[in-house]
């Protein structure tokens, strides 16, 4: 196929509640979409890149200029006969969220024009996925206490819930002397240091989490291996993990013992597959994280977290769960824990063009 026009669009989303993670907070969201289209089909994609550069270097300006400048100009009149095999200007060092943005558009290209839902043109095995959901930083624990019980009651299969240090241990200890049974895990977003801060991590072993989400930075693959060697609860691995060789060389290191596969952050879905086969081989778990993504997004991930080796409950929770309104129709709503993988072609949910285009507040147009 060869990619006749390309649109990407800017637009703001508020979201329902602010939410704060170790290296800040936000209220609202610059969501970038990319729409690649070819003999009357429209593959739609989401750029995952944040408004500020705390989770990555990535940011929407950033990710506005590399594909306005490079990516969409190199892609338009190429001739595309696999999605798996399109590498995004594969000269250009770096910028995997603007890449991705370009790779998991023209997978729902290519699914739309083969009448294939985006999980069958992956491989998913999966009609159903299992749903946790994120808590950002509260202010007080009655507050996080109220967020929990909501959301066990909800259904949710997996309570993530950020820390930082200070808040940390005797947050955790409150949550879990309430709800004794709760399939409960933490995320530091790196927040923490080797030595420094090993004893307030450790003291988290008797909590009975799941896992402990990036609790060093990006870098210290290292310290995350002798991290986990004195830890019984599994680390995750999340902002260390942007490629295969990322996942290759904490796989050879022991710096954890499960990854948090992100398409959006990993380069795409080829690379996320690569990481997911590998992690499967070594017997690591995998499970697919957020990025307040809207629907086209979250479409992207239900469907990526269909793959076998995704046996923990990803953050794919409910439109309604950041959105008042969402941007695709229908909405993501999960039953009991479980998020139905929509089935028509594509992504399987539709763009609200009129909604979108209401809220655009930059867009450019390539045309081969």
């Amino acid at each position: 196929m060869k990619i006749a026009r390309a649109v990407v669009r800017e637009l703001p989303l508020e979201l329902k509640e602010s939410f704060e993670i170790s290296s800040g907070g936000t209220k609202s969201r610059r969501i970038l979409l990319l729409t690649l289209e070819t003999d009357g089909f429209a593959g739609w994609s989401e750029c995952v890149a944040g408004e500020r550069p705390g989770y990555s270097y990535e940011t929407t300006d950033t990710a506005w200029h590399i594909l306005t400048r490079w990516l969409l100009p190199d892609l338009l009149g190429r001739e595309v006969d696999d999605a798996r095999e399109l590498r995004p200007a594969p000269w250009l060092r770096g910028h995997p969220m603007a890449k991705a943005a370009v790779e998991m558009a023209a997978w729902d290209l290519e699914a739309k024009r083969r009448d294939l839902s985006l999980r069958e043109l992956l491989g998913g095995v999966s009609e159903k996925v299992p749903v946790g959901v994120s808590i950002g930083i509260q202010k007080t624990d009655a507050a996080l206490l109220r967020k929990v019980e909501q959301y066990l009651a909800e259904g949710y299969r997996k309570i993530k819930i950020k820390t930082r240090p200070g808040r940390d241990v005797d947050m955790l200890q409150a949550v879990r002397a309430s709800f004794p049974e709760a399939p409960l895990m933490a995320d530091a977003n790196s927040a923490y240091r080797l030595p420094g801060d090993l004893e307030p991590l450790t003291a988290m072993d008797e909590f009975d989490l799941m896992m402990i989400e990036q609790p060093l930075s990006h870098e210290d693959y290292m310290d995350h291996a002798a991290l986990q060697r004195r830890m019984a609860t599994p680390v995750c691995l999340d902002e260390s993990i942007r490629s295969p060789g990322d996942a290759r060389l904490a796989l050879h290191l022991g710096s954890g013992r499960i990854i948090n596969i992100k398409p959006g952050r990993v380069g795409g879905f080829a690379s996320a597959m690569a990481i997911h086969d590998m992690c499967r081989a070594g017997g690591w778990p995998v499970w697919c994280g957020g990025m307040l993504e809207s629907g086209v997004g979250r479409a992207h991930n239900v469907a990526l977290a269909t793959l076998p080796g995704f046996t923990l409950p990803g953050d794919i929770s409910n439109s309604r769960r950041y959105w008042a309104e969402d941007i695709v129709v229908p909405e993501f709503e999960m039953t009991d824990g479980l998020m139905p993988v929509p089935e028509g072609p594509g992504i399987g949910v539709t763009p609200r063009r009129d909604r979108i285009e209401a809220l655009t507040t930059r867009k450019l147009v390539f045309e081969s």
